[in-house]
């Protein structure tokens, strides 16, 4: 019996180097969802961000209504929408609209900001962003079932407020909340039942956590009456792909200095490891993949075994590597990695192994009904059209009886 496909995909935060002009930046951006798309990655996810000039994408639902009509298979999702810069209503309704534009294709990621300077600028204080997060995901996943809501909150309110069109997925377009090493995103998809998007699942920390989060959802989702499913887990981890373990390297050193800059000094955000070389700090934490095929196909594996099965490995985008070797190594990763999770090859590995292990056979009846036909023709014209060497090797003889 065939397992359920891991699915691929990527996470675009994006991550651009302030001296790249912006415009082509979003271009590029929107050319590698639909370089995923005709590879058959199955989601890309697009990030919110107001701040800092890196992550320039502010409304990752412009960005999906645009990557939609350029696309064709892949799902496309807000990865992720901070909530509490939202008014509830107004982002319900522009997610329904998408997911009705999209015919289902679009997925609601939801968390509460990723950026403090983001929240500094509309005066939302940082230690008020998870209590809004948890708040405005109360009345978002009722209207997004296109229920009546009615709330009151010191930051909005909702008065017999219902979205004007039912939902087209049903029961609502598929919601899924960021998790990374603290159990607020955990909970949260626990006490709903939603799907789970584990940001830096390879890095030490949030790697170690992957099956205590896990459990924390499931044991909240016991306690409100839900259930969780694997399938709707995403983890996300970034990856570099390419022939060989020391050409990754080098395609590597084009970027990666750029990004960690913007980590360590500008996001503070802890993901990247400490050492001399960066590429063997990232490698040797495994906090990063940079390798072959081979390499990433061990290290997924790695993670379905922490976690115990998922349904998603989400690509943590970056420009690391040139544009043509960025482009390379997600062909690498559709081509050798994704068919050894999703059991694409098992029938093409036993077919050929059943005709390899019966060829003396296979060969030997070839070989017979050839050379029978031959003698048939001899028989009745004779044998002057026949090559010699073709009839002896084939058992039958050009010499008349």
């Amino acid at each position: 019996m065939l397992n359920p496909r891991l699915r691929f995909g990527a996470f675009i935060a994006p991550f651009h180097p302030v001296e790249e002009n912006p415009t082509l930046a979003l271009e590029r951006d929107l050319e590698l969802v639909q370089h995923l798309d005709a590879l058959g990655y199955e989601e890309a996810w697009i990030g919110e961000h107001h701040s800092a000039g890196y992550e320039l994408i502010a409304s990752p639902e412009l960005f999906i209504a645009f990557a939609a009509e350029r696309t064709k298979h892949i799902r496309l999702g807000t990865g992720v929408s901070s909530l509490p810069y939202h008014h509830p209503l107004m982002l319900a309704d522009r997610i329904n609209q998408l997911d009705h534009m999209t015919r289902g294709r679009v997925m609601f990621g939801v968390g509460p900001g990723a950026l403090i300077s983001d929240a500094r600028m509309m005066g939302i204080p940082p230690e008020a962003q998870r209590d809004r997060m948890d708040e405005a995901l109360e009345v978002l996943v009722r209207l997004l079932r296109g229920e009546e809501v009615t709330h009151k909150s010191d930051w909005f309110e909702l008065w017999q407020a219902r979205l004007q069109m039912t939902p087209y997925s049903r029961p609502s377009v598929e919601i899924a909340v960021a998790n990374q090493v603290s159990p607020t995103g955990a909970r949260a998809a626990g006490r709903h039942g939603l799907s789970l998007l584990s940001l830096g699942a390879t890095g030490t920390a949030a790697f170690n956590a992957l099956a205590s989060n896990w459990n924390i959802a499931t044991e909240l989702a016991a306690d409100n009456g839900k259930t969780m499913d694997r399938q709707g887990w995403r983890l996300v981890g970034p990856m570099h792909i390419a022939p060989t373990r020391e050409q990754a390297m080098e395609d590597c050193r084009f970027g990666l200095e750029k990004w960690i800059y913007y980590f360590r000094e500008i996001a503070n955000l802890p993901v990247v490891p400490e050492g001399p070389d960066p590429v063997k700090a990232l490698i040797e934490s495994g906090t990063a993949v940079i390798g072959t095929p081979d390499d990433a196909v061990r290290r997924i594996q790695q993670l379905v075994d922490e976690s115990g099965g998922f349904g998603a490995f989400l690509f943590m985008d970056h420009n690391w590597a040139p544009w043509a070797q960025k482009k390379l190594s997600y062909e690498l990763v559709a081509r050798y990695v994704a068919p050894k999770f999703q059991q694409l090859n098992e029938n093409r590995e036993a077919s050929i192994a059943w005709v390899g292990g019966k060829k003396a056979e296979f060969t030997g009846q070839t070989m017979a009904a050839m050379g029978a036909r031959i003698a048939q023709h001899i028989a009745e014209k004779g044998a002057k059209d026949i090559r010699p060497e073709f009839a002896a090797m084939l058992g039958a003889t050009t010499k008349p009886e």
